[in-house]
């Protein structure tokens, strides 16, 4: 599939201003999202759920991506394990509720078959699969359960069901295939009533995606595929921008984007078929979209909670998805600025977090940025508060949400955006204000929010210069007095930028830079003016979602009514 990528969203040297949002779900909403699933439970739901069963598929698809060999092997041992949540498979309880939600999404998505299939001949694999698909339905096959029976798992079900079909219907039990044939069909059933009562995002889309599947390979789907495919493209459109990006603004909820959309377009050309136009429109927005999102050793960059993946997994979601596109430089509302210029690669947040009611678990990261020196990270954000391992407490996903783990300025210790206990965003930046300019010798950025501005009575303003040979970048980052300002003495602020791993910092004596010595050997000298640097403790979540011990350069200082202003930069010594 080839196209011209989407054009960049913002004229050079236009100022762009952004509106964010704090409302999350209304009372109401709640309500209604909790009545209808215990719908699921009276006797009117389980006669819906009747009809005619398959006796088969009519195709079964690629699934076009490979799976996790570790987690493959540990099935071939008898182990099922997600994010270092680990369980035997012979005392497997699928009853059980002391999982963590990520293991029993694991599970009852049956996104395991991928990873078993990676590493097993379906002589090997299959026992394990039919097995633990033959307990799954003495469980759940006639109990609409609130978890397993969700729309976007049972949406994420039949895509991996009907992709991995050859793993669970080996069987020559016929009471056993017709079960999981029925099963496969009252879950499409379920999704009919219930696929746009989803949660808006890529749940939703994964409910609609399972309602086309079934549409395409289940006998008599016509009138389901139609119909899937029109709430698909709703649900698109309440989960993405225009742009491409998510409404959640997370690259890695992005790469599920994509997946999804990979494994359908699988469904259609099992079919012959070609992806619905809107929908393949979308997928090579949301291609180009991901690809803006990478630093320069290929792998994604750490936003609203995302890990980093890897370079080879980002190159196996682009491959499958069939899109050739180049990566988005000015998104207009996923928020991601690029500059790219010799080895170097600047990625800028220049949005507002996502509003509350599109996602739980955002971040206060406004205005911070990542860099990358060829393959090297030089300046990340924390990141993985969404992909942390299960052994890890829970304060530390909190923590990795706040602005003090971006590499952004932090007044009084506090987030630009606020953190609710109940893991949605409050308060906070509503606005944020952006010029972009480019010229043969330089690219410039100027970005400000005003997340500080009823508590302080600061706005905060940045500035971001990348030579043409990304050799140098020069920043300023400025408080500027709007409002009132809430009585005190100076507030005390600090620029932190969070150092990749492999990067070792050293101060330099006068207290006003540092040395960056990078794994290759290259050294980048630091110098700040208006503040006082130093070396702090930092940490780095990996793609696996386990911390990294690293380092970070911390520029602090205090503003005084009038404001305050510190200028800075890092350029490559060698």
């Amino acid at each position: 599939m080839s196209r011209d990528p989407t054009p960049d969203g913002i004229d050079e040297g236009k100022r762009l201003v952004k509106i964010g949002g704090d409302r999350g779900l209304s009372l109401a909403e709640r309500l209604s999202e909790r009545l209808h699933k215990l719908t699921w439970r009276t006797p009117l739901h389980t006669m819906r759920l009747k009809g005619r069963y398959p006796l088969k598929l009519i195709a079964v698809p690629d699934d076009p991506m490979i799976g996790d060999a570790r987690r493959g092997q540990a099935l071939l041992e008898g182990r099922l394990s997600f994010r270092d949540e680990v369980h035997a498979i012979d005392a497997l309880d699928l009853a059980r509720r002391d999982w963590g939600r990520p293991f029993a999404e694991h599970v009852h998505s049956f996104a395991w078959l991928r990873d078993l299939s990676t590493v097993a001949t379906r002589a090997t694999g299959a026992p394990i699969a039919e097995a633990l698909m033959a307990r799954w339905l003495g469980a759940y096959a006639d109990k609409v359960d609130a978890l397993a029976w969700s729309p976007d798992l049972v949406g994420r079900r039949i895509l991996f069901w009907t992709a991995h079909a050859p793993l669970i219907l080996s069987s020559t039990d016929l009471v056993y295939r017709s079960s999981v044939l029925n099963t496969l069909a009252r879950g499409a059933r379920h999704l009919d009533r219930y696929a746009d009562k989803a949660p808006p995002g890529n749940r939703r889309v994964a409910a609609w995606c399972g309602v086309v599947a079934a549409g395409l390979l289940v006998p008599g789907g016509e009138p389901r595929r139609a119909f899937g495919e029109a709430g698909l493209i709703r649900a698109l459109a309440g989960a993405a921008f225009d742009d491409g990006g998510v409404a959640s603004r997370c690259p890695a909820l992005l790469a599920d984007a994509i997946m999804l959309l990979a494994m359908l377009r699988e469904c259609y050309a099992a079919r012959r078929a070609e992806l619905a136009p809107p929908v393949a429109d979308m997928l090579q927005r949301m291609v180009s979209a991901l690809l803006g999102a990478t630093l320069g050793d290929g792998a994604l960059s750490s936003w609203q909670g995302g890990g980093p993946s890897t370079a080879a997994e980002v190159a196996a979601l682009i491959e499958a998805s069939g899109v050739r596109t180049r990566p988005l430089r000015q998104a207009r509302d996923w928020g991601y600025q690029r500059l790219a210029a010799g080895a170097a690669v600047l990625l800028v947040d220049a949005a507002p977090p996502p509003v509350a009611r599109v996602v739980e678990g955002g971040c206060a990261s406004t205005l911070a940025f990542e860099f990358a020196d060829g393959a090297q990270r030089l300046v990340v954000n924390c990141g993985g508060a969404q992909a942390l391992s299960a052994q890890l407490p829970a304060e530390i996903g909190q923590a990795l949400r706040s602005t003090a783990a971006h590499s952004t300025l932090v007044l009084a210790d506090t987030n630009s955006t606020a953190i609710r206990p109940d893991g949605t965003l409050g308060r906070g930046v509503s606005e944020v204000e952006l010029s972009r300019q480019e010229s043969e010798h330089a690219s410039r950025i100027e970005g400000s929010h005003d997340g500080y501005a009823k508590r302080f009575g600061f706005v905060h303003r940045r500035q971001l210069v990348l030579t043409s040979d990304g050799r140098e970048l020069r920043g300023e980052d400025s408080l500027l007095p709007r409002g009132r300002r809430r009585r005190g003495g100076n507030t005390p602020f600090a620029i932190r930028f969070h150092l990749g791993p492999g990067v070792s910092a050293s101060a330099t004596a006068d207290g006003m830079g540092a040395i960056l010595r990078l794994r290759g050997g290259a050294l980048w000298q630091v110098r700040c003016r208006g503040g006082a640097a130093a070396i702090e403790e930092s940490l780095w979540i990996d793609g696996d979602g386990r911390p990294v011990s690293t380092q970070q350069l911390v520029i602090s200082g205090e503003a005084a009514a009038g404001g305050a202003s510190v200028s800075w930069a890092m350029k490559r010594a060698l």
